[in-house]
């Protein structure tokens, strides 16, 4: 598989060594970013040729990699339609619901492979909870206590100044990180019934919130919270803690990928769990392409042999659904908003 890239920065650089951990055969066929020095960088990285045009990307591969700013991402990826190849969408898919549903649309009428980059669905930690909730020892879901924090992504090691332009990236903290979490939350827990949330802008930056809370009732009865903070805490990058009880168990997740994962029950079993040792609880990869392992290595077999990858647009466009309630609960003063 011949491999493009289209954007440069440090979420192509991130799924460009996922692909090479993966151990998929595919070759870097090239990369165009406007910003020249940026696609130089990669390029010299990742031994992919440097490409005067998207068009050139577009021509010269077998499946590409949105990783642009929000706003490119629906004209970039109807190109890709267009020519009929599997393309892996960064998250979140589109700075508006309507855009994500469009786009959803357009890679479905094209019976293309597509991806979306909604990655926590693959973390060791987050299989390993969901294995522990999904115990009948643990009983039913009672509450989540969900906080998700990190320095406000246009300084420090993102310095993306278009998350500071709500032309580019549509919105702030909500749409742009805690998608992942909406996500997170109903794969984990259950689809969610109603939201209710508030937001705020503590950074002055026009349409852009950097905190919001969000009150949350799920399908199977249980309630929750979610927390979204941009700061300028530069010691902490993106960082996720999640507090699960259910009737008999109790469960605590630190950071995003490899834990620690900490836990007790009703009958006394329980512990710390982190790195390696999680992979003892969480499913391992199945070979169907289901995300788990590594969701790059994953997108690519499923392009390779033509098949459905997963989380795909379709998935993505229900987090669009659940963050476009919260912002219209936050523009109401918090009213609830019914998401079933």
């Amino acid at each position: 598989m011949r491999i493009g890239f289209l954007g440069a920065g440090l979420i192509a650089t991130y799924h460009s060594k996922s692909l090479r951990r993966s151990g998929v055969e595919a070759t870097w066929s090239g990369v165009y970013d406007p910003d020249s020095e940026r696609a130089a960088v990669f390029a010299a990285a990742s031994g992919a040729p440097l490409c005067e045009t998207e068009e050139h990307v577009l021509d010269t591969c077998d499946a590409v990699y949105v990783c642009t700013w929000t706003s490119e991402h629906p004209r970039l990826v109807a190109m890709a339609a267009e020519r009929g190849l599997p393309v892996f969408c960064e998250k979140p898919l589109a700075t508006s619901l309507a855009g994500a549903r469009d786009m959803a649309a357009t890679v479905a009428a094209a019976g293309i492979t597509n991806q979306v980059g909604l990655v926590l669905r693959s973390s060791p930690v987050f299989l390993a909870l969901r294995a522990l909730i999904e115990d009948p020892a643990s009983g039913r879901v009672m509450s989540v206590v969900f906080r998700d924090d990190q320095y406000i992504p246009v300084q420090g090691t993102y310095r993306s100044s278009w998350r500071g332009d709500v032309t580019k990236a549509g919105a702030g903290t909500l749409l742009e990180h805690s998608i992942h979490d909406v996500d997170l939350l109903e794969w984990l827990i259950a689809p969610m019934a109603s939201v209710s949330a508030q937001s705020a802008g503590f950074h002055g930056i026009e349409g852009i919130e950097d905190v919001a809370g969000v009150a949350i009732r799920f399908t199977n009865g249980a309630i929750g919270s979610l927390m979204s903070v941009w700061h300028d805490v530069l010691d902490r990058p993106s960082l996720r803690r999640v507090e699960v009880f259910c009737e008999r168990a109790w469960f605590a997740v630190e950071r995003d990928w490899l834990g620690p994962l900490t836990w007790t029950r009703a009958d006394g079993t329980g512990g710390v769990i982190e790195g390696d040792a999680l992979f003892a609880l969480a499913p391992s990869p199945d070979g169907a392409h289901s995300g788990q392992g590594n969701p790059d290595g994953a997108f690519v077999r499923a392009a390779a042999e033509g098949l459905p990858a997963t989380p795909d647009f379709a998935i993505a466009v229900r987090a669009h659904e659940l963050v476009d309630a919260m912002y219209r609960s936050a523009a109401a003063g918090g009213t609830q908003q019914d998401v079933t």
